[in-house]
């Protein structure tokens, strides 16, 4: 299906939606970018996940506004306050006002995203919530209480986010949260994402301990779609 348009409270954005097979209703999916934006790979996100059966819809936080919107919208997903959040919600109510949704929604994020996906889910909107290598902030069982069940994924070999997984895992016990987080040992940051960056590049990013690593990727989507099954089918 092409980009739209839709109405949020920054102002117009664009967005891509990927409608499962069917008349439905069919549970929905608000997916949010990395720091690289509403790229093609984000699209094959949601298209996996309609695929799957699911009304996925990924808002550009983003839309052409420029550096100032990218660093306030890395900062927001970290901070856990900012416009990024509205216009999030606003993405959650379109899939919820469709005919064809059933009214269960869920959220998916990568890196910038998995932040995001994070502090949304105590919000009460959400059935499920995937977080992929997101940042988990030092007072995370605190900010969880209250939250959604959460799916997350992490790669040991990300050197920006070492420890996350086990931050993330006692966060989530302490706060009551129905949880499954799994570290991958041989999966650095972004296993999931097939972003494109060259030749000359990906061996660099693999160093760096970044890039797509399949198995891994292929066990954290069979968790993350269960999960989902589990709590928004």
């Amino acid at each position: 299906m092409p980009d739209l348009r839709f109405a949020a409270p920054s102002g117009e954005l664009g967005g891509y939606l990927a409608l499962p097979l069917g008349d439905g209703p069919h549970p929905g999916v608000v997916v949010i970018q990395d720091a690289l934006g509403l790229s093609d790979d984000i699209r094959e996100q949601a298209d996996r996940l309609a695929a799957a059966g699911y009304l996925a819809f990924a808002p550009d936080l983003y839309s052409g506004r420029g550096i100032r919107c990218v660093v306030a919208t890395m900062r927001a997903s970290r901070s856990g306050t900012g416009p990024a959040y509205a216009d999030i919600e606003a993405a959650r109510a379109l899939l919820l006002a469709r005919d064809d949704c059933t009214g269960r929604i869920g959220i998916i994020g990568f890196c910038m995203g998995g932040g995001f996906a994070l502090l949304c889910a105590p919000s009460g909107g959400y059935g499920a919530a995937s977080v992929n290598y997101g940042e988990v902030p030092a007072d995370a069982a605190e900010r969880l209480q209250g939250a959604c069940p959460v799916v997350a994924s992490f790669g040991a070999r990300d050197r920006g986010l070492r420890g996350r997984a086990e931050r993330l895992e006692r966060a989530l016990s302490a706060a009551g949260v129905e949880h499954d987080v799994k570290e991958y040992p041989d999966a650095g940051h972004s296993f999931l994402n097939r972003f494109n960056a060259g030749p000359a590049l990906t061996p660099l990013l693999h160093v760096a301990g970044m890039g797509y690593h399949h198995p891994s990727a292929e066990d954290a989507w069979r968790r993350i779609l269960e999960f989902f099954g589990e709590h928004l089918g």
